[in-house]
């Protein structure tokens, strides 16, 4: 099984910027698209945006302009920038990959989370 770990979140001004890294480690024959989701309390997880194995990427509305999603194929790392940052981005963000096994069906790998939290 392939394990997600975030780093990097914390508590930052409005307008300030944070970096979330995301780095999976374990035995895989791929790990395709790898992505950032988050959610606040009693809400749905929400698509932040997404990386394929190619580099096309996919952003949320709310999050264009203004956040960057980028990857390491070989380092299976996938990483998002995020600037100018606004209240209404807190949530805890989550990192996820479709992971291709040696054998078996592709399944979905989750980290288990890291607290951003924007505030004055």
């Amino acid at each position: 099984q392939v394990q997600l770990v975030e780093s990097g979140g914390g508590l930052v001004q409005p307008g300030g910027s944070l970096r979330l890294s995301c780095a999976a480690s374990g035995i895989a024959l791929r790990i395709n698209t790898m992505g950032w989701y988050r959610q606040t309390p009693g809400k749905q997880r929400e698509l932040v945006a997404t990386i394929t194995l190619g580099g096309v990427t996919n952003y949320a509305d709310s999050v264009k302009g203004r956040f960057t999603i980028s990857r390491s194929n070989a380092r299976n790392t996938v990483t998002l920038q995020m600037n100018n940052l606004k209240p209404e981005d807190t949530a805890v963000y989550y990192c996820n990959a479709w992971v291709e096994p040696l054998r078996g069906d592709t399944y979905d790998s989750w980290g288990q989370g890291t607290q951003v939290t924007v505030s004055s």
